[in-house]
């Protein structure tokens, strides 16, 4: 009988532990949502075309080429570095490096001014946040499956992804509303020199930081393989080429990324143009479209979070399947209403799929990829996602040039998650729990 207890009292702990370090790992999209909020879609993006720049046209222009650029070398250079960490075993140290970056390039942005001056100070140090803030997270995606049993797998990738979009939106509106909008801050900013805008630019690497000790002090991690840096950069690289060479052995994943590489250009594609749409098509203004921007977020977050459950029942590959069925009808119903009310209304729903679709795609590489080569998987994951990044824009471009027409442009998003759609018919289930197929 006291046997009994005792296994029961190990059980319950072991339990607590394994519940405590997955709440930390999810607490890390929280942390790091905050970079992406901020800094690449709603303050720093602005700040540095109108007031480092100081032109919309040439601002714009600048930015998506530090966008474009980096995003290649991120593209490239994933699959190597998730190689290699394959061999040498630990993820915790390429987490931690990574984060580390990227909190230091935010709070470098702070010396920011207005002002051409310091143009290239801050080409640099984004450029340096966005390397950091996405190579870390290819080691946090793949810590998932090591902490989460399989018929949870998709519940706790929807928990981190909503937590992530509920992060952002926290963290944008303590910086609008405590240092961007009041007249007089308490810390005596500057508005003249922008202080109060470069603030939230600190604010970001101090919410990273904190928000992501968790994980590094309660999250377990493999044991180190013993091999030195240089081993590990051979056997990885030689790892990666011969996956490469074999690629038919993993066909089902390769079919996998070949389908998300279309339906993420579209879901970046509604990211980077939806506040244009929204405000060239609908009249909406800055503040409105800030509103909105803030509600899809929330919506995204929601979405997420609800349709966790969904995955784990019905698998990751059906939930996706679910995710871009709706994101088409709602983004086709964006197209055709006139009122702005309806806009709302269908940008809202639109939202609820968003979360999911990328909290699915993550628990399905997560129980498709071979447990050996999962760093690896996970660095092809991130290139799937940011080789042809440039495709969606283009084409937006090309055809609103040329129908002179906004609504036309934005269809063009429907052709990738139809794409999408239509290639992950030739994808096989990687199962839930209860049937899960082990890959490779």
């Amino acid at each position: 009988m006291q046997n009994v207890q005792k296994e029961r009292e190990v059980e319950g702990a072991t339990s607590g532990a394994r519940t405590t370090a997955l709440w930390s790992w999810a607490l890390y999209d929280w942390a790091n949502s905050a970079f992406f909020t901020i800094i690449l879609t709603f303050v720093f993006a602005r700040y540095f075309s109108q007031s480092v720049v100081g032109e919309d046209v040439a601002g714009t222009e600048y930015w998506g080429n530090i966008v474009g650029i980096t995003g290649v070398v991120i593209a490239f250079s994933a699959p190597v570095l998730g190689a290699i960490a394959d061999r040498s075993g630990r993820r915790k140290p390429w987490l931690a490096v990574f984060t580390l970056l990227c909190v230091l390039a935010c709070a470098m942005l702070w010396f920011v001014r207005p002002g051409m001056d310091d143009f290239w100070w801050a080409v640099v140090w984004v450029s340096l946040g966005i390397l950091g803030a996405e190579f870390a997270f290819i080691f946090y995606n793949t810590m998932l499956p090591d902490l989460a049993a399989p018929e949870r797998l998709g519940r706790w990738s929807g928990w981190g992804w909503g937590l992530g979009y509920v992060g952002g939106v926290v963290c944008l509106v303590v910086a609008l509303f405590g240092l961007v909008e009041p007249e007089a801050t308490f810390l005596g900013l500057n508005r003249e020199e922008a202080e109060h805008v470069r603030a939230t630019f600190v604010l970001v690497a101090i919410w990273y930081l904190v928000f992501a000790l968790p994980l590094f002090l309660l999250t377990p991690d493999q044991p180190a393989s013993g091999l030195s840096a240089r081993q590990a950069l051979r056997a990885g690289l030689g790892q990666l080429l011969h996956s490469l060479a074999e690629a038919r052995k993993y066909s089902h994943i390769l079919h996998f990324l070949v389908a998300r590489m279309f339906y993420t250009d579209g879901l970046a594609t509604v990211f980077t143009f939806g506040g244009v749409y929204a405000a060239g098509t609908f009249n909406l203004s800055q503040t409105e479209v800030l509103q909105f921007g803030i509600a899809l977020n929330v919506t995204s977050g929601l979405g997420a979070l609800v349709f966790a459950w969904v995955d784990d029942a019905i698998g990751g590959r059906n939930t996706i399947f679910l995710s871009l069925a709706g994101l088409g009808a709602s983004a086709t119903a964006i197209l055709l209403v006139e009122s702005v009310l309806w806009f709302w209304v269908f940008g809202m729903t639109l939202g609820v799929f968003v979360g999911p679709l990328q909290a699915a795609s993550r628990s399905h590489l997560a129980r498709a990829a071979p447990e050996h080569l999962r760093n690896q998987m996970f660095g092809l994951f991130t290139f799937s996602g940011k080789a042809t990044a440039f495709a969606g824009p283009l084409l937006v471009g090309a055809v609103t040039a040329a129908t002179g027409s906004q609504r036309w442009g934005m269809s063009t998003v429907l052709v990738f998650f139809v794409i999408g759609f239509v290639l992950m018919l030739s994808v096989p289930g990687a199962g839930t729990g209860r049937d899960r197929k082990v890959a490779g």
